[in-house]
């Protein structure tokens, strides 16, 4: 079986790392990056199974984000991170095609989880 290849986008630069370290660990593909503007790029150049993304972020946001990623890539998968208070947002992100959301600090067993079972939504599809 391949490995579930995920894309963290968190403007929070050591949550993203540590995330993308403990994944990679985990034996899933990750890459973290710290922007929406990142986030976009990094999806035209590279093929991810799912992303998980930070609803807050300084300049394009997660709700922006998700949008495009759901006019280019409507099969991918994305699971939105929120803090504390962005609950709101995050339920608008569902509404905008988000398969689930968790609340930050999140646990690496629940979150690894829920990108196999995201990442199995749409086995054998490429984004």
């Amino acid at each position: 079986m391949e490995p579930v290849r995920v894309l963290i986008v968190d403007d929070e630069e050591e949550l993203a790392s540590a995330l993308e370290e403990r994944l990679n660990l985990r034996g899933f593909q990750a890459r973290g990056v710290t922007t929406g503007a990142e986030a976009l790029t990094h999806l035209e150049e590279t093929p991810c199974d799912v992303v998980l993304l930070d609803v807050k972020m300084p300049g394009l946001g997660g709700l922006e984000v998700i949008k495009k990623i759901k006019n280019h890539y409507p099969n991918l998968e994305v699971i939105l991170l929120t803090g504390h208070g962005s609950a709101q947002d995050a339920e608008r992100g569902m509404e905008l095609g988000a398969y689930d959301y968790l609340m930050k600090p999140v646990k690496i067993e629940v979150l690894s989880q829920l990108l196999v079972s995201a990442a199995a939504q749409n086995e054998g599809e490429e984004p």
